[in-house]
């Protein structure tokens, strides 16, 4: 009501939510309001779907009210707030009315069917990323309808600068598009919302299951004919960590390098630095590895950090997952 009123007179902008809700509906673009634990344990969907409680920490799901006297002379209770909420915008619907738009059919196309082929790095088609996915998945890869994803999400302030409230949005860009459209609003999708007050943290999985099962369904050929791959994450440093479920504090920083990182910790600064290993990246006949009275007075012949993948990870600390999981379940 408020924006309509800035705008000029004659706006076609809905006056109230409910006008709103009008606009969008019919066109299918619903939204989900998924209730979560207070302390970000669990997501109250699927088998969880009719708990009063979290399973793991117990808290209740509904806020607590001192003034709610219950039923009180056959008065019915007062209607029960959950205490935490995620909006979750399904992503399949959003890509079923895009490619339904001649124009916008074309444009995803515009990858395999407009870009230059040469050896300028201009766009995510043109990195060896996409071309090691073009090998490995051929089928996806002849279609060039087949979306690939960039995932970011961070922590934002929604009330003021000083305030502690963190609400992290988790927005999907699709890099099919030439990059002058990639990262514009109108082809950025938002298919979940984390509110607050306090962020999710390592806990942030939870909230991306509708997601994750959602990608999934689209990478199934038999269901769709539309595949859909998440190609990369774009988040700060801090949200990396959260994202990966790696720690990216301490010794052991690098999330590539793992125990191969180099660190010193400064004791009057307590902080841990990272240098020394910056020279290991460059090319082995560089001169600059051999002046080593500019460094830390030696030569660097050693190689560079081999980059650990997802899957190499995953198996390293898999007898420690199964480790928590029969915890968990015992």
């Amino acid at each position: 009501m408020l924006i309509k009123k800035l705008l000029p007179e004659g706006n076609k902008l809905p006056a109230s939510t409910y006008e709103a809700k009008e606009v969008i509906c019919p066109l299918g673009l619903g939204v989900q309001k998924i209730h979560a634990c207070l302390n970000d344990c669990i997501l109250y969907r699927g088998d969880y779907r009719e708990l009063e409680s979290c399973l793991v920490c117990k808290a209740s799901r509904y806020k607590i009210k001192r003034d709610d006297p219950g039923d009180v002379e056959r008065e019915p209770p007062k209607k029960r707030v959950p205490a935490k909420v995620m909006w979750y915008f399904p992503i399949i619907p959003h890509l079923r009315h895009l490619l339904r738009n001649k124009k916008h059919a074309k444009i995803i196309r515009w990858h395999k069917e407009e870009n230059k082929q040469d050896d300028t790095l201009r766009h995510p088609a043109d990195g060896s990323q996409w071309r090691k996915i073009d090998r490995t998945y051929p089928d996806f890869a002849k279609d060039a309808r087949n979306i690939r994803f960039g995932l970011s999400t961070d922590g934002m302030n929604p009330f003021n600068e000083m305030s502690s409230h963190s609400t992290w949005p988790v927005t999907l860009c699709m890099y099919n598009l030439p990059p002058w459209l990639c990262v514009k609003r109108k082809f950025i999708m938002m298919p979940a919302l984390i509110q607050g007050p306090k962020q999710p943290g390592n806990d942030i999985d939870v909230y991306l299951q509708p997601l994750v099962e959602e990608l999934l369904l689209l990478w199934t050929e038999e269901a769709f004919d539309l595949w859909v791959l998440l190609f990369v994450t774009i988040n700060d440093w801090p949200a990396l960590a959260n994202l990966s479920g790696q720690s990216n504090k301490g010794f052991k920083a690098c999330v590539h390098c793992l125990d191969e990182t180099d660190s010193t910790y400064l004791k009057h600064c307590r902080k841990v630095v990272y240098v020394g290993g910056h020279r290991r990246f460059l090319g082995g006949k560089h001169p600059v590895r051999k002046k080593g009275k500019h460094f830390n007075g030696k030569e660097e012949n050693r190689d560079k950090p081999i980059h650990h993948s997802g899957k190499v990870v995953f198996e390293m600390v898999k007898s420690l997952l199964e480790r928590d999981l029969v915890v968990y379940l015992f």
